[in-house]
Order: structure tokens, then sequence, then C-alpha cells
């Protein structure tokens, strides 16, 4: 069965229409060859807008047995570069659409482009993020967010919270659950026995409870449990030196305790930038929704507003979304 990813374009004032028209255009040879079937979903003027503007081809509303259509949504062009509520709308009900038709069992996953948060707030939707509100439209509870560059792979306990309340959400329980949900992820990502090392919450995991004792009291016997039970969980680690070791093979992903802690070492890695220019060459990166009902990958960059409609954003990290969609797809038997 040829699996079908639905790829919602995000903000259609951002750049998540022409990424998503450009990474159907690299894709087209594995579409011919039936490898996959991509359906984009978004306001089908918005989508033909852009490709106009922008010479891409433009696929048709879908149909059953195409490799390339548009599930559309209600909606027309807007403005390009500016956020608003009508773009916030465009976005939400887009993903709403993927949601359904995933979970119906239409698509075999869902990859979203990128979305504003403010956009969406004027919109009336409030959700801090794609995050917030894909566990809101598949009832999930728990749900977490691994960000993935290749093999450099890091889940987070805490996301969009401010620092200040991070210690008091970095429960036992909740360190238990995103270490199952890693552990299950890379699972059906292939890797066998998957090796995962905690952060550590404090500088240098606490250093002995000098800097505080977080990492002592709750971590620590959570990993010492994990281990009696065979399973090759490290930590904590300080976390200046665990991505390090993630980076030389030490271990197949990191559990990072709060959203700088993990975006951080992701983004300097896979955000290519032109050391004379300044000028971002490519951008590299995935975000993975865990514990939803359905596989969901994203882009790991935002609308980029200031470059939208002008024909220079990549699409490189849509097709390594679309890419990790596919292998967690496969792995869960989609």
């Amino acid at each position: 069965m040829i699996p079908t990813i639905a790829v919602t374009i995000g903000d259609p004032a951002g750049v998540g229409p022409e990424i998503a028209l450009k990474a159907a255009r690299a894709l087209a040879p594995r579409l011919q060859k039936g490898e996959l079937r991509l359906r984009l979903i978004g306001a089908e003027a918005a989508i033909i807008d852009i490709g106009q503007r922008l010479s891409l081809p433009c696929p048709r509303v879908a149909r059953s047995d195409d490799a390339l259509g548009i599930w559309p949504i209600e909606g027309a062009a807007i403005e390009m570069g500016r956020n608003g509520p009508e773009g916030g709308r465009q976005a939400y009900e887009a993903v709403a659409e993927g949601v359904r038709r995933t979970m119906s069992g239409q698509a075999s996953a869902i990859v979203t482009a990128p979305l504003n948060k403010e956009s969406l707030h004027k919109a009336g939707y409030r959700f801090a993020g794609h995050t917030e509100l894909l566990a809101h439209l598949t009832g999930a509870r728990d749900s977490a967010m691994m960000l993935a560059h290749g093999t450099f792979r890091v889940s987070h306990v805490t996301t969009h919270i401010a620092l200040e309340d991070v210690p008091k959400r970095v429960t036992g329980a909740r360190i238990r659950r995103v270490l199952d949900l890693t552990i299950e992820a890379l699972g059906r990502l292939g890797v066998a026995n998957p090796r995962v090392a905690v952060a550590g919450l404090n500088p240098h995991a606490g250093e002995g409870g000098i800097f505080g004792d977080h990492d002592i009291r709750v971590t620590a016997p959570i990993i010492e449990d994990y281990r009696a039970r065979g399973i090759d969980v490290s930590g904590p680690v300080p976390g200046d030196t665990v991505f390090v070791k993630l980076r030389g093979g030490a271990y197949d992903a990191v559990v990072a305790m709060y959203h700088d802690q993990g975006h951080i070492p992701v983004k300097l890695l896979g955000f290519q930038v032109d050391p004379d220019t300044g000028e971002w060459l490519g951008l590299s990166g995935v975000n993975i929704t865990l514990g939803l009902p359905i596989v969901r990958t994203s882009v790991d960059h935002g609308t980029a507003f200031d470059i939208a409609g002008r024909g220079i954003a990549r699409e490189s990290s849509l097709i390594e979304a679309i890419d990790y969609a596919l292998m967690l797809a496969k792995g869960q038997g989609g």
C-alpha cells in the first residue's frame, strides 16, 4: 500500500505554501515511482497564488489515485509577510483537516509547515503551538516534543512554559512519560536497544547537591529503575556535555528538561549560515510530536514572514520531516 502524507501549508502568509510546493517538486521522482502520495492541505487560492507568483507547478484538487493533489479548505489568498487572524484561521483549519483525514485512515501521517502563534491567537485559538493544538484535536494526553536532525534526537520534558516554572513541572511522572515515548519512537525508527541519556536540570547535574538537589532527588532514582529493568538509560548527564556525547554517537537520543536546553543544540546543527554574509543557506531539522494517536512531524523553523513570497525559502526541513513521517508510519504499521 502506498503511504499518503498529508502536508499542511501552515500560515499562508509565511513560507509554508512555498516550501510545500518546492518539496512536492523535489519529490516528484519518488511520487512517480509510487513510493508515496502527497496531499497539500490549505486554501486552494493560497496555493495557486504562490505557485503563480514563483512559477512553481501547482497540483489540482486531489482525486483518489493522484500521486500529488490538494485537500482544500475554505479561504482566499492573503497578503504575504503579515500576521493576522485570517492566516491563523486557515492554519488552524488546515491542521484540523489533516488530523481528521489521518485519524480516519485517509493519510498515513500529517506533516505540518509552520504557523504563527500570534496569528493563531488573533484568530481566537489559544494554543501555545502545534504540539498543544494537535493534542487538543486528537484528544491526546501527555504528548511530548522530539526534535531531530538526522540521528541527533532530543525529546523535551517541558517546552512552552516560563523558565521559572520548569522545576515544578519536571516531575518524576513526567520524566518517565517522556522516556517511555522516546524509547518507543526510537523503536519505530528502527533503533534496536535504544540508548537514551537524561540531561541534568541544574548546572553540572547539581554538582552533588551544590547547585540544587533535583537531579539527585528526582531524576537519579528514575534512571536507576530503568537500568534495573535492563533499559539503557544514562544520567543525569550535565547539559553542557550530554549533547556532545550524543553527537559522538554515545546515545541514540537525549531527554532535555526544558525548551532552550534541547532546542539550541539541534538548531545550531541544523541551521546553515554563510559565514561571509550571515545569510541563512538552509534549514534542517524535524519536530516530531510523540504520544499522539497519529504520526505527526513538522519543519523545525518558523513562518519566516520576512522572506515570504520571495522564492528563497528552502524546503530541506520539510522533506526531512516527510521522510521521518514515512519511517514512523512504517514503524507503526501504517
